[in-house]
């Protein structure tokens, strides 16, 4: 059974930084790629970032500079670390992988960014 379990939502001040981190279980090992999202308030869900093998790295040019994504292997973790927050970032954001074809998701974690 594969789990997602997100971590280190919360609420900062604009310009503020916070870290995620999504944790798999299950028998899984290297995962790759490995992806976070968000979904806004009554917006679709989007595609913020993704890690691959040897740490390849892509992002939504909304947080190119401003995210980073890396990942643990040893540990099955992937990270957001988010610098320079901005209100528009405030969303639910969500980890996910794909083992064998299937999509695994993450319950969410919550990022407010406001004064």
């Amino acid at each position: 059974q594969v789990q997602l379990v997100e971590s280190g939502g919360g609420v900062v001040l604009p310009g503020g930084s916070l870290r995620l981190s999504c944790a798999a279980s299950g028998s899984i090992y290297n995962i790759n790629p490995m992806y976070w999202y968000r979904q806004a308030p009554g917006k679709e869900r989007e595609f913020v970032a993704t890690i691959g093998g040897g740490s390849s790295t892509n992002y939504a040019d909304s947080v190119k500079g401003r995210f980073t994504i890396s990942k643990d292997n040893a540990k099955n973790t992937v990270y957001l670390q988010m610098n320079s927050l901005k209100p528009e970032d405030t969303a639910v954001y969500y980890c996910k992988i794909i083992v064998l074809g299937i999509t695994y998701w993450g319950q969410g974690t919550q990022v407010t960014v406001s004064s």
